[in-house]
């Protein structure tokens, strides 16, 4: 009998009935095998291709429950997208293998940088999230999230050759726009100033232009924060105004130094 009352207390509180749980595992199986259609060699582009397409019409299906919402249609346009994403993909690439000097090599790169699969993944699930298409980009970003640390929400907006090193702990906000040869270090966060619900349609994350560098653990909030061309912004810094071109931004800590032993 009191297993009974548990069973009951527990299904009378599930009382979401699109909370699937299967969108995510499934989104995730996606994400995997549209990021091997593209890169692995020995990955049959054609039959996976198919395969893609039946994918996700299923998650369609599952996360399209709203009257009026995008469904499978959208497959069509998104494929015809795929080899400009991928050339995209390439350039960044190219950019970490140029950037880098740990880097041996671009394959490097694409098996073992985890800011390559985070950007890669943003780019993939960008995409989608243009369309309108609920649920499926934000849910193919976490899974680069907790893979690599690096959260990269899909409605961001990154210009070519961008750059993520060591990655680990990197958070972009959905506003957030990133020019061209853009290079940021691990920790740096681009986020809003506030959280606040009615903010939703405002741009509340900031603006950096090309070829930017922004160190590790730097914090840039607003988003009227503009961090002008050719700005170099250091470890630690952390920025709610903007800052003109050819800027150098750094944080001076003050450190002192005593002997361990008194003589």
């Amino acid at each position: 009998m009191e297993m009974e009352k548990i069973i009951a207390q527990i299904e009378n509180q599930k009382t979401l009935p699109n909370l699937n749980l299967s969108i995510k595992s499934k989104t995730e199986a996606f994400t995997h095998k549209l990021f091997y259609t593209l890169f692995d060699k020995q990955t049959p582009v054609k039959d996976n291709l198919m395969e893609l397409g039946m994918d996700f019409e299923v998650l369609a299906k599952l996360v399209c429950w709203e009257p009026g919402s995008p469904c499978q249609d959208i497959w069509s346009e998104y494929l015809q997208m795929l080899p400009g994403i991928l050339e995209k993909l390439n350039l960044d690439a190219q950019a970490i293998a140029k950037s880098d000097p740990a880097a041996n090599s671009v394959e490097e790169v694409y098996l073992s940088y985890p800011g390559f699969y985070a950007i890669a993944t943003y780019r993939l699930s960008h995409e989608l999230y243009k369309f309108g298409l609920p649920l499926v980009p934000r849910l193919m970003t976490e899974c680069a999230h907790s893979t690599t640390g690096t959260d990269i929400n899909p409605g961001a907006t990154i210009g070519n050759s961008f750059f993520i090193d060591h990655a680990t702990g990197v958070v972009i906000g959905e506003t957030a726009v990133i020019e061209d040869n853009v290079k940021i270090y691990q920790g740096v966060t681009l986020g809003a100033l506030t959280v606040n619900r009615t903010l939703r349609n405002i741009k509340r994350h900031p603006t950096i232009k090309s070829n930017v560098t922004i160190y590790a653990n730097a914090t840039i909030l607003g988003g009227e924060t503009i961090i002008g061309e050719n700005s170099v912004i250091g470890g630690n810094v952390w920025l709610t105004k903007s800052v003109p071109e050819n800027s150098m931004v750094s944080h001076t800590p003050q450190i002192s130094i005593k002997n361990a032993i008194d003589k």
